[in-house]
């Protein structure tokens, strides 16, 4: 889980490249780095959930995936328009930061579950 999260983007003039720790096994995340030249378009599809991914096709016809979940997104998706001359107006992130903000505060409420049964277990349970 903790290889997942230190994914990083890098965009600069020539391309944009994703990239992992030395530590994270090639086997398990490998990066990747596409130049801007290569890029034909930004390709939309449907995930299993209905929300949306982009992926940029190159010339070749390689997919690479758009990624989403970067602090910074919308900056990201300009350089991209900026870069490549591919409209980008309609690209959104997969996930709006107050769906985030949701799941925290129902994380949080499961917390405060756990710790209620908890110490209600541990105090042996009488309830009067």
């Amino acid at each position: 889980m903790y290889a997942a999260l230190t994914e990083r983007v890098i965009v600069n003039e020539q391309g944009i490249q994703v990239v992992y720790p030395n530590w994270v096994p090639r086997f398990f995340r490998k990066g990747w780095s596409l130049p801007w030249s290569d890029v034909k378009q930004l390709k939309p599809r449907t995930t299993g959930q209905g929300g949306v991914v982009y992926y940029f096709l190159t010339h070749e016809g390689k997919a690479y995936l758009l990624p989403m979940r970067v602090a910074g997104f919308s900056r990201l998706v300009k350089l991209v328009q900026e870069n490549t001359g591919i409209d980008t107006t309609d690209v959104y992130p997969l996930a709006q930061a107050w769906m985030y903000l949701i799941l925290l505060c129902f994380t949080l409420l499961l917390l405060l579950v756990d710790a209620w049964t908890i110490v209600t277990a541990l105090t042996g349970g009488n309830i009067s």
